[in-house]
């Protein structure tokens, strides 16, 4: 009986989650498998698409005749028998295609426009060599694969570890291989050979005789040469002779190949941290799928509880997965786990190429690496026994993927720990809203680390009111405690980090005349002056033109720039200390791979001493010499229509003024704001978390916000605002008789920004305790607008959204 492969494909105008029943050409029985990838026919044409294998058996519903599979993409699975369950979990709970979440959890490689080459391993019959391969060490897949027949054996071939699949980014620049050099003749015969080389030939008696000493072993060329002394020329002789042959090596993208990362060892732990350890440990050794909320001040060994929890799981022979919210994080915390776990660490993130991400990805399936530290995406990492997950700044809100299928990394890490029977830690100084009240309520077992490891107490905060500020100085971005404390710090040698919540020069351009404001064409935002490259930038769709030196309304040169970005903080800091040497860290800054990593090296060196950043140097960064933190502009996020802004603001004060005073010298913070008596800012002064978090829930619960409800927000999104407008009342008339009388629903409204890079946005947003409707309602709307998305018109789901922008 033939065997049918059920083929999740992919049709980006009409996407479903239904397979389609295909049938495995007699070559390919029992070879093909579930979680490959392979090509198929579709539709009446000649189309053929991509598809996901996700089932292969006997039987079939389908009475007509069945279309083959074209062609193998993978001869091995790329999603194992987890990545399968994973990808039809995460589309139900999101809302989402399967197919778009199988995607979303390979590497961007395997998804971009590829070449895919056949390579030879070590153990490639000779046969195979000559006859598949002609004698190279990679050809091209495609030119090989030709006949069903030959697939079938190089299913076999690979299964048998002989022939390795290697997909290389189309314009790839640089080459992921070495030469490699292996005698083409037995030990006799290069024997023979010597006994003919004329007496002063001695780099090819060297070579003969590193051949001999290889014994049919590979060398890379590089290293022949130096081990015995012989140049590039008199290798390319002896390969014109036949004594050798020149094979392409395979090397790992190793992003952390040229890092000195020296090895550490357990630290001492006290009281707190103990407990805490013993506990993760005990639900490790006992595959236990508890979830424990580790809440610690700032410095008080969040990281070292991580550390030791995690060589308790590699102990037993498992694995383990941390997570961290940012790649600004990356390097100081990458350091640390390779520091303590060496070449068993893979890393993912969005700064590595798509190369290095793809080689880290295929050590961790293949079961290389047993640690993995990561960015969100990371969350799919394909280990295998997995004994505990860890997710540091839980309350970030990068953890959540803004497009389809919009997942929270927590929610993944979750759905992993019931998996794999492991338990998951979520560690924050500043636990989201929603993860604390779950361990009040005992859903999370709560372990408290009070204090910082060193016994320093926590910075002393002041607050500067700028209003005041404003009325006794001239307009400065500095108030004079700053300024004096700034001064003070540079005199004994000591670093300040200052942050302000945006990057580029001013926020806005308007002419004093018309007040016309400068704005982008695409979006409903006005464009960002950048002085470093001249020109007016827009955050949202990346737009750029030229600064305008008259305005373009009114044709007046009474044109002005408004607001303060970190250039301008910079430039005016540089005048007011001549002495300080300043690093800007922003989004400007740190484009080129690899550049978060040297500012914050050259910053830990003591080369400069005084940082200034965004928000991406609020969080996780350790300097011993930093005793000073300043918040240029508290109040950016509270004017923000969104109820979460009172807790991003907390969060984020509380955790800049952790990066002061955490070794032995006292930190100092100040915080200027024009709005010194905000609870948020109030509780930030004094580190007190518990009392926000008493308040806020009381906000919540008075407003009717989670964590007393749950949110899904449905957008709509065209080109054409009546048309996006429209859909949402229609939409809002559709959903109303489905769900619950006691289901909220909120708008239509346009977003707050309500045009981005082109595109109208409204949104409708649902408010609900129990709707036992609701997943069956949103399911039904996911397909029946699909033929919409042809006609131009977006609609998106997000549960649980984390902003309402």
């Amino acid at each position: 009986m033939a065997q049918i492969a059920q083929v999740l494909v992919d049709v980006p105008t009409m996407q479903t989650n239904r397979p389609y029943s295909y049938q495995i050409p007699a070559a390919w029985q029992s070879q093909v498998q579930p979680g490959m990838r392979v090509v198929v026919p579709f539709g009446r044409g000649k189309r053929r698409v991509q598809g996901f294998v996700l089932a292969c058996d006997d039987v079939t519903n389908f009475d007509g005749e069945l279309k083959p599979i074209d062609a193998v993409v993978d001869l091995a699975p790329v999603l194992n028998t987890e990545g399968l369950a994973m990808t039809k979990w995460l589309a139900e709970s999101t809302f989402s295609f399967q197919i778009t979440c199988a995607q979303t959890m390979l590497p961007a490689v395997m998804r971009a426009k590829y070449e895919k080459q056949l390579r030879t391993t070590a153990t490639t019959p000779d046969e195979v060599r000559e006859t598949l391969f002609g004698g190279q060490s990679m050809v091209p897949f495609d030119t090989v694969a030709t006949t069903p027949a030959i697939v079938s054996q190089l299913l076999r071939l690979q299964a048998a570890g002989q022939v390795d699949v290697y997909y290389q980014v189309k314009n790839q620049a640089r080459r992921k291989t070495q030469t490699a050099l292996k005698a083409r003749l037995s030990i006799s015969e290069l024997e023979a050979e010597k006994a003919n080389i004329r007496a002063g030939a001695k780099q090819q008696m060297a070579i003969l005789q590193g051949l001999i000493t290889l014994n049919g072993e590979t060398m890379v060329q590089k290293a022949f040469c130096t081990r015995f002394k012989v140049n590039e020329s008199a290798i390319r002789t002896a390969a014109q002779k036949g004594w050798l042959e020149k094979i392409a090596v395979e090397v790992y993208r190793d992003p952390y190949a040229s890092h000195d990362i020296k090895a550490t060892k357990a630290l001492k732990l006290n009281d707190e941290q103990q407990v805490a350890v013993d506990q993760i440990t005990a639900a490790v050794d006992q595959a236990a799928t508890t979830t424990f909320l580790l809440e610690g001040v700032t410095g008080s060994g969040k990281t070292e509880v991580y550390l030791q929890s995690m060589a308790a799981a590699l102990a037993q022979g498992k694995t383990a997965l941390m997570l961290v919210p940012e790649i600004s994080l990356t390097p100081q915390m990458v350091q640390r786990v390779k520091g303590r776990f060496g070449k068993a660490v893979a890393v993912l993130h969005s700064g590595l190429s798509s190369g290095e991400k793809y080689d880290e990805w295929r050590r961790i399936q293949r079961g290389e690496a047993q640690v993995v530290v990561g960015a969100r995406s990371a969350v799919f990492a394909p280990l295998k026994n997995i004994g505990l997950i860890v997710m540091d700044e839980e309350h970030e809100s990068t953890y959540k993927q803004d497009d389809a299928p919009r997942y929270h990394a927590r929610q993944v890490a979750l759905w992993r720990s019931q998996y794999h029977h492991c338990p998951v830690v979520l560690g924050s100084a500043t636990p989201s809203l929603e993860t604390r009240a779950r361990a009040e309520k005992g859903v999370y077992q709560r372990l408290l680390l009070a204090d910082r490891v060193n016994r320093r107490p926590l910075p002393k905060v002041s607050i500067i009111d700028m209003k005041k500020e404003m009325q006794q100085h001239a307009e400065s971005n500095f108030s004079a405690p700053l300024l004096v404390a700034l001064q003070d710090r540079l005199e004994r040698h000591e670093q300040s980090v200052l942050m302000l919540n945006r990057r580029g020069y001013s926020s806005f351009v308007l002419c004093r005349d018309c007040g016309f404001v400068l704005k982008c064409p695409n979006c409903d935002i006005s464009l960002t002056l950048h002085m470093d490259t001249h020109t007016m930038k827009c955050h949202y769709c990346g737009h750029e033109e030229a600064i305008p030196r008259t305005c373009p309304n009114c044709h007046s040169r009474q044109i002005r720039y408004y607001g303060t970005g970190t250039e301008k903080v910079e430039e005016e800091l540089q005048d007011l200390l001549p002495d300080a040497t300043i690093i800007r860290m922003d989004n400007d800054t740190t484009r080129k791979k690899g550049a978060h990593e040297k500012l914050l090296a050259k910053f830990g060196s003591g080369e400069a001493d005084i940082l200034i950043g965004t928000q991406m140097i609020a969080k996780g960064l350790d300097f011993p010499n930093v005793t000073l933190v300043g918040v240029l502009n508290a109040d950016t996020a509270l004017g923000l229509p969104d109820f979460r802004a009172s807790e991003r603001t907390f969060q984020l004060l509380t955790q800049v003024s952790g990066r002061a005073g955490r070794a032995e010298k006292t930190g100092h913070v100040y915080i200027q704001t024009f709005n010194p008596d905000h609870y948020a800012i109030r509780f930030a002064q004094h580190h007190d978390y518990e009392g926000f978090f008493k308040y806020e829930m009381q906000m919540r619960h008075r407003g009717g916000y989670p964590p007393y409800y749950f949110t899904v927000q449905i957008t709509a999104s065209d080109l054409e605002e009546a048309v996006a407008a429209k859909r949402m009342y229609q939409l809002l008339q559709w959903l109303r008789p489905r769900l619950a009388p006691s289901t909220i629903l909120l708008g239509p409204t346009p977003k707050p920004i309500a045009r981005v890079n082109r595109r109208y946005y409204y949104q409708i947003v649902i408010k609900y305790k129990q709707e036992p409707n609701l997943a069956k309602t949103l399911t039904t709307l996911l397909h029946e607008t699909q033929a919409q998305q042809r006609q131009g018109l977006q609609i998106g789901i997000d549960v649980e959204p984390l902003h309402f922008m």
